[in-house]
């Protein structure tokens, strides 16, 4: 436990000492303060709430997640650091970690800096805050479940902008398997369980839920299910790596 705190301690300091982590704070929370007051119709709408606060949340998860996760192994390779990093008392498992919590608690920061919107919104009206704090923790394990694709993904190549692209696709992947006409389009072409599976593998279903204000325990399950299995994905392709 020692190891992945110093390791989650190190790359926290590295992503704040570059301009990375402000830069990438600085997008986030400027847009989704333009998708909820201009593009969602704030004011035409005549409701405050954070509806199109958190509706674009997805979409714009599955863009700016990926920037961060692309670096997290495959710059490490390309320079050559993961050698040196390798050579210290520690796992393949406390190195995945340690760089997952670092980049995960960076997307919370960037989550909890967007709160003068929940203010103003709590000014203008009276929403549901309960509603609120559980699209937050959807927002937040969406994320997680994003970076932990992204990670794994950026241990297979030294390149990252094929980092990038590769994990915005798969990410992309699990948001759209759960809409209707995908599932409509695979209809009579694909077996009726392939179609089970590809539409409970949907982020957005479950990112959903939440944003409803219903805090479901398969919904968490879902997001840490994958997330484990992504990050053990991580230390299977890093020890893969190693013993080349």
């Amino acid at each position: 436990m020692n190891n992945i705190v110093i390791i989650a301690k190190r790359e926290a300091k590295a992503y704040f000492s570059t301009p990375l982590a402000y830069i990438f704070i600085s997008i986030f929370c400027g847009l989704t303060a333009a998708f909820t007051f201009y593009l969602g119709a704030f004011i035409e709408r005549g409701q405050a709430d954070l509806a199109p606060f958190f509706e674009s949340h997805p979409w714009l998860l599955v863009l700016l997640v990926p920037s961060i996760s692309m670096r997290l192994w495959a710059e490490e390779r390309k320079t050559g650091s993961i050698e040196l990093l390798m050579t210290l008392p520690i796992t393949s498992l406390e190195a995945v970690i340690g760089k997952f919590i670092a980049a995960w608690l960076m997307i919370a920061v960037a989550l909890i800096l967007t709160f003068p919107i929940w203010v103003t919104i709590n000014i203008l009206g009276n929403p549901d805050n309960g509603v609120v704090i559980s699209s937050y923790l959807g927002s937040w394990l969406l994320a997680g479940q994003f970076l932990a694709i992204g990670s794994a993904l950026s241990a297979m190549t030294k390149n990252q902008v094929i980092a990038f692209v590769v994990s915005t696709a798969a990410c992309f992947v699990f948001v759209m398997s759960g809409l209707e006409t995908v599932t409509q389009a695979l209809e009579g072409w694909m077996p009726s369980y392939i179609l089970l599976a590809v539409d409970t593998m949907s982020s957005l279903d479950y990112f959903e839920e939440f944003t409803k204000g219903i805090i479901d325990a398969r919904a968490i399950v879902f997001y840490i299910t994958t997330i484990v299995f992504w990050l053990f994905i991580n230390v299977v392709v890093i020890n893969l790596k190693k013993a080349k």
